[in-house]
């Protein structure tokens, strides 16, 4: 995700601080929302028209549910309670989980699996987000000309791909435009609102939630397809606790508060008042009160911002895949860190390009963005239903807040939530098995891998000698010893690496020193520089290198050798020999995983990036020891 020129703790400084970052979070956090009401009035008020109902009589109702949704779910769920629940100032799924998983004192358990659910779920909502809003801006067009309408398939397809294209530039250079850009599109929406509020100014009746209410109990069956509507209202608002910590809690509640809420909520008003007056605008309510010859400036504005809040997301999902590498959740890839002064600015290619495939295919199939929003709900309501349950959990067990408050809170939470998953549970058949099918499918791909290689780990731990114990037999019958400095990488402290035994049994050689690394991911999103690493002795007069990194850093093997030198360990890791070993997976009639298991953990192996680029090692240093096996 992007971030903010000034870093998040800077948040607690002064106001001036606090205001930059405010702006600056208006550009990366706010995008998604920001889009929303191209497309959740049109589709909240489709099933009422279609079922033949008033329109004018249930604008009042929709625009309530509207409003309320977005201070119910956003402003109350995240703004100001889940917001609290941070990890040293970092948000989201996975690092909600983390923090449960430290009061628990054990890690996996009900937690991880509600975070392997959310997180694949949140990848369903990073596929379906930039085609739904890209499509719902471009479709602008056909609002100019109908002529246009053969135009928005390709002109949405070709900005797609430009979009991925260029995602391994990063977003340093563009990135100061967001903030500009999505600044004047909260300023439209709410310009837009305030002058057709008086259109009809009894729409300000529809701030009593009683008229939301009223709806959903005239006819139950046709609210629940109002409510499929009325959610993408709340599109992004997990962003919020995603991104919290590129700018901090404050200065993300300040853009809220006093741009972004004000922003939409002046906007749906507007849309309620602009749709009385004007019925037969219901196809297109935010298009069609724009003045004729704003059009396409609106258009264009439009299609800049959804392709912002596109851009948010894409590289969500790359914060999210590096968080999920670090906790063992999905095997390494090849991280590119785009910027040499914002470390969260990141670019996955095996993420980016399945992201981008997904995109096209739901494009295309779904072709509009009516048909593509039964597809975009179901994502997002189950990864907020688990943030909510997982923010419960939280609450509870750390008693940051008084659990006579947590309790009813969120239970009142999960019931609109709950209302809000069968809304969208209904859309099933209409696309919404998508997202499902996207997310049961990486859920069980995370499943494979983790049981895979649990059980990778448990045969090498059976085959593998204590370290020690082999240092103490060399030391007795030393082999032939050579100059330089040799590093071993290993999974555990406790046991010889396989690139030693290799060396050993083929060069029958050893260097003059020994430097075993173990790189482990801590509970925290960055480990402490001081503590960084620990070193011990070991016989033969060998090193155990112990390397700490946060679940949002990639480890830096090299780095971590440097931060050694005032333990004791001098050497240059540009100039020492890395021995690895490398794993050839095969399938085996003897494995507990079952044979297609097995051929799913091989390929997800196979495409696992090579620890030379993963722990940053200098590539023309490395020496690289095959071994087969079998899981």
């Amino acid at each position: 995700m992007t971030q903010a020129s000034l870093p998040a703790s800077e948040a607690s400084g002064t106001s001036s601080v606090k205001y930059k970052l405010a702006f600056a979070s208006i550009g990366v956090v706010f995008g998604d929302i920001g889009t929303s009401p191209l497309y959740a009035m049109r589709l909240a008020l489709q099933p009422i028209v279609n079922a033949g109902g008033d329109v004018r009589s249930a604008v009042f109702g929709v625009v309530s549910l509207l409003v309320w949704a977005v201070i119910t779910i956003v402003t109350i769920k995240y703004v100001f309670v889940i917001m609290r629940a941070d990890n040293r100032g970092e948000g989201g799924i996975l690092s909600l989980v983390v923090l449960i998983e430290s009061l628990f004192r054990k890690k996996g358990g009900l937690p991880l699996v509600l975070g392997i659910i959310g997180a694949s779920f949140f990848f369903g909502d990073a596929i379906i987000t930039p085609a739904i809003s890209v499509l719902s801006a471009v479709e602008g067009l056909a609002v100019i000309n109908k002529g246009l309408q053969g135009f928005v398939l390709p002109l949405t397809l070709t900005i797609l791909t430009v979009l991925f294209i260029f995602q391994y530039k990063g977003t340093a250079g563009v990135g100061k435009l967001f903030a500009p850009v999505t600044a004047v599109w909260f300023a439209f929406l709410a310009f837009m609102g305030v002058i057709h509020i008086f259109d009809d100014l009894h729409i300000l009746l529809a701030l009593n939630p009683a008229y939301g209410i009223g709806l959903l109990m005239s006819n139950p069956g046709l609210s629940l397809l109002v409510c499929g509507g009325v959610f993408l209202a709340v599109t992004g608002g997990e962003a919020l606790y995603t991104d919290m910590g590129h700018f901090g809690k404050t200065p993300v509640r300040i853009a809220w508060m006093a741009v972004v809420l004000p922003a939409l909520i002046l906007n749906y008003i507007g849309q309620g008042a602009y749709v009385i007056s004007h019925p037969e605008a219901f196809s297109n309510p935010f298009f069609n009160m724009v003045p004729e010859g704003g059009l396409i400036p609106v258009v264009l504005l439009a299609t800049t911002v959804a392709v912002i809040a596109s851009q948010a997301m894409i590289t969500g999902a790359f914060s999210v895949a590096q968080q999920a590498m670090s906790l063992g959740l999905f095997p390494r890839m090849n991280i590119v860190h785009t910027s040499e002064t914002e470390a969260g600015q990141i670019y996955v290619g095996q993420i980016n390009w399945m992201i981008y495939i997904g995109v096209v295919l739901l494009v295309l199939v779904f072709q509009s963005s009516t048909n593509l929003a039964n597809a975009y709900g179901v994502a997002l309501i189950t990864a907020m239903i688990v943030d909510s349950c997982l923010a419960l959990l939280f609450f509870w067990y750390s008693r940051n807040l008084p659990r006579w408050l947590v309790v009813p809170l969120f239970m009142g939470i999960l019931a609109i939530e709950a209302l809000f998953a069968s809304a969208n549970f209904l859309k099933i058949a209409h696309g919404g098995y998508v997202p499902i099918i996207i997310g049961a499918a990486i859920v069980l791909l995370m499943y494979i891998w983790m049981k895979g290689r649990a059980l990778l780990a448990a045969k090498l731990r059976r085959e593998s000698i204590e370290l020690v114990g082999l240092l103490n037999s060399l030391e007795k019958r030393q082999p032939t010893r050579v100059a330089g400095a040799a590093v071993f990488m290993q999974t555990d402290p406790v046991y010889a690496p396989s690139a030693l035994m290799h060396n050993l049994k083929h060069n029958r050689v050893l260097h003059d020193i020994l430097v075993f690394v173990t790189v482990e991911t801590s509970d925290e999103p960055r480990a402490d520089p001081d503590k960084r690493v620990t070193v011990k002795n070991l016989p033969l007069g060998a090193w155990l290198v112990e390397a700490r990194f946060g679940y949002m850093e990639q480890p830096d093997v090299p780095a971590a050798l440097r931060a050694c030198e005032p333990l004791g360990l001098s050497i240059d890791p540009a100039q020492a020999s890395y021995f690895l070993g490398r794993r050839v997976i095969r399938t085996s009639v003897k494995s507990a995983l079952p044979f297609w298991q097995q051929r799913i953990f091989m390929m997800l192996a196979n495409q696992s990036a090579r620890a030379i680029e993963f722990f940053r090692i200098p590539p023309d240093r490395v020496v690289e020891l095959g071994m087969q096996m079998s899981v």
